[in-house]
């Protein structure tokens, strides 16, 4: 009886563990959303503060890179180096740099909706690209499906559907932060909203090439974020040199940068990598629109923003059809992996035969085009699950 009960305390103590990571990982998130909005809102330049964030973030992904993939030949060669400038290009210049304007011309909530959708956009892009196939034959296909067809739905709806607004508690003119309105220019945010989402899901395919050709994940990390920095910087210069716009002082932006760099994208890549070798690259997604939830109420609470109707109801379509293509997600790796183990347990037995009946036999190879391009899919799973927390 001491033994099982030891047993379920170890379960309980390992489960706690994996949860308490995915709740700071959203915290952190929340905490970024929100000072990143009202320094945006205060006239920081966003490429200054892509340049500097990144930098921070390559300075604490370093050591971890020096230590965990120590001793491994890497080879850099002119191929390797494109795709890492492709990667940098797509998954935070452009991404992260049309996220942020999307950021400062709405608000934290409407913009933390559109995250919640990348994992959507990136499985259109691969159906239309046909990395992927639609398996309406299936029920995890037809899940898949209907999750699309809901966030689409919910988009929609957070777009052209205001509704009535309310605030939570008392509101005042005078907020405790005063944060501009920007429904004059909330359209313009929506279009460079949905822009970085096809960014980001043309980011999630870079990646499964970056991984062929450079399988370290983090130098490619530190590499990356080094690239998006000169990136940032070269742009930024081209669109504003004066002094001001690049100055650094003992404000909310430079806490805003610390933070973002150390925390909401070092630390933040460190326990997703942890989770996720413990329980598969879908399970930190399930805990993503919590953030959204987080986001919501502290940005009502804290910077006096209304909720609206629109918002919310697109908020609902936008988790149900997360969490339903979350669902046919991990079902179809599941039957994936299913299919894995039955093909090695054939080719085993093939390999056992006698010579004379190997001529006759159908051998089954342990892996085909098929499967092959699901792992594919499993690492673009992975990577969605370890960036999107990031951004």
């Amino acid at each position: 009886m001491k033994m099982v009960n030891m047993g379920l305390t170890e379960k309980y103590f390992k489960w706690s563990q994996i949860v308490l990571a995915m709740l700071l990982v959203q915290v952190f998130a929340t905490g970024m959303q929100l000072l990143s909005r009202v320094i945006l809102v205060e006239g920081t330049f966003i490429f200054a503060l892509m340049a500097y964030r990144h930098v921070v973030a390559a300075i604490c992904v370093a050591p971890l890179a020096f230590y965990f993939e120590r001793g491994q030949e890497k080879k850099f060669g002119w191929w390797v180096w494109f795709w890492l400038f492709i990667n940098a290009l797509t998954g935070i210049t452009f991404a992260m740099g049309m996220f942020y304007y999307g950021l400062r011309d709405t608000t934290a909530t409407y913009a933390t909706n559109f995250l919640n959708l990348i994992p959507i956009v990136t499985f259109i892009l691969s159906i239309i690209t046909r990395i992927e196939k639609l398996k309406l034959h299936t029920r995890a296909g037809k899940m898949k499906t209907l999750g699309a067809l809901l966030c689409v739905a919910g988009a929609l709806t957070t777009s052209l559907y205001k509704g009535k607004e309310f605030y939570i508690g008392h509101h005042h003119i005078e907020s405790h932060i005063t944060v501009k309105t920007a429904d004059a220019h909330s359209a313009r945010g929506t279009f460079l909203l949905v822009g970085s989402c096809l960014s980001y899901s043309t980011w999630f395919i870079v990646q499964v090439k970056l991984q062929k050709v450079f399988p370290f994940k983090y130098w490619a990390t530190m590499l990356t974020c080094i690239i998006a920095s000169l990136q940032s910087l070269v742009i930024g210069l081209c669109l504003d040199r004066h002094k001001a716009a690049w100055k650094l002082g003992w404000n909310l932006q430079l806490v805003t940068i610390i933070y973002s760099g150390s925390l909401a994208t070092a630390t933040t890549f460190c326990l997703l990598l942890w989770v996720i070798s413990k329980r598969g690259p879908t399970y930190p997604s399930m805990f993503n629109p919590l953030t959204l939830i987080f986001v919501a109420l502290s940005e009502a609470l804290v910077l006096g923003e209304a909720i609206r109707v629109g918002i919310l109801l697109g908020t609902v379509f936008i988790l149900l059809g997360l969490y339903s293509f979350l669902w046919g997600q991990r079902k179809e790796m599941k039957s994936l992996a299913q299919q894995r183990v039955e093909a090695d347990e054939e080719q085993g037995k093939t390999n056992n035969e006698p010579a004379g009946s190997q001529l006759t036999a159908t051998v089954v190879p342990s892996s085909s085009p098929t499967l092959d391009n699901n792992i594919g899919s499993d690492i673009n799973a992975k990577d969605q699950a370890v960036h999107k927390s990031t951004v």
